[in-house]
């Protein structure tokens, strides 16, 4: 079987195609190269495209026998969503009804989906459960629920097996090639800090947890990859049908601890201008989200394998390696 991963050229895409390939998977990438590029996947067939493009869609199901497909194109930025909630709407959830009206009627059986831990909110609780009420904070945790309860619906009508799969913190690279080069989440924003010889920024420190920072679950973006290779295998063999599960490590971390470790890998633990500054908190911050990872283990067997100091470490790697490219 061909699997067919749209968004394969970005950063968490390519880790998915890459997963894929080393398992002895079939490939094909849909992207529209907006945040992807084209070097992270190199021997892979690559449609450059949108999913909102129906014929495109429709073609590359067709020439490609595609009989699966990975969705994890999207866009993720929380504050940009809220300043632009209607492009949201529209990549995120019109883009997946056009891809499931596409693939449903090539026949295609099986869907993964990246959704996100952003659909629980601000959940009042000490590990997130796939029980755990949702209630998204944001449009892009919005347009992800809304994909799931798509997905789930369009499922009960027509056959179709699916896996939604509830991404927590992504952090990490497994080569530094596909490293992650945006500078949006806590790590790379330490980095750039650090690149510029300014202080990290901790946002709050005055919150209910043990020194004073946001806790969350941390996750190696090689796990992730792994994970839906596991998620893709179980639905094609028939043995998952339906299922919404976490993507976490089930254990929590803070940023403090977070900015020390990049410290320490980075080798400014020592540096008096290195050390972080507190600024206020975001509102809608959450003291705590820590997911838990029991479902995904008992159904699929699948469990993180990398800490912390694996993920800041990788980064750095990828960080160094992408800044010496461009020099």
């Amino acid at each position: 079987m061909t699997w067919l991963v749209t968004g394969g050229a970005g950063y968490i895409g390519s880790h998915v195609v890459a997963a894929m390939r080393a398992a002895g998977e079939s490939v094909v990438v849909l992207d529209d190269l907006s945040t992807g590029d084209a070097d992270r996947v190199p021997g892979t067939p690559l449609v450059v495209g949108s999913v909102l493009d129906g014929d495109l869609v429709a073609r590359t199901l067709r020439e490609h026998g595609v009989t699966g497909v990975v969705h994890v194109a999207a866009k993720k930025q929380v504050e940009e969503s809220v300043r632009l909630p209607l492009l949201y709407y529209r990549e995120n959830v019109e883009g997946l009804r056009v891809l499931l009206e596409q693939a449903v009627t090539a026949g295609v059986a099986d869907l993964v989906f990246s959704s996100s831990a952003a659909v629980y909110g601000m959940p009042d609780t000490d590990l997130v459960g796939e029980d755990t009420e949702c209630r998204p904070l944001n449009p892009y945790g919005t347009t992800k629920l809304v994909g799931e309860r798509m997905i789930a619906e369009v499922a009960a009508a027509t056959g179709l097996r699916y896996a939604n799969l509830r991404y927590f913190n992504v952090a990490g690279t497994a080569d530094p090639a596909l490293t992650d080069r945006g500078a949006s989440n806590l790590v790379p924003m330490v980095f750039q800090r650090l690149a510029d010889r300014q202080a990290p920024l901790v946002f709050g420190d005055t919150y209910p947890t043990p020194d004073g920072t946001c806790i969350r679950d941390f996750v190696h973006v090689a796990d992730i990859a792994t994970a839906h290779v596991a998620a893709a295998r179980a639905l094609a063999g028939g043995s998952v049908r339906a299922l919404t599960a976490n993507i976490g490590r089930g254990e929590g971390v803070s940023v403090r601890q977070v900015v020390d470790t990049v410290r320490a890998v980075t080798r400014t633990a020592g540096e008096a201008w290195a050390e972080p500054v507190v600024v206020p908190p975001r509102a809608g911050d959450p003291a705590r989200v820590v997911a838990a990872a029991d479902t995904i283990r008992a159904v699929l067997g699948w469990e993180a394998r990398h800490d912390l100091h694996d993920m800041v470490a990788s980064a750095w790697a990828g960080w160094t390696a992408t800044r010496a490219a461009a020099v």
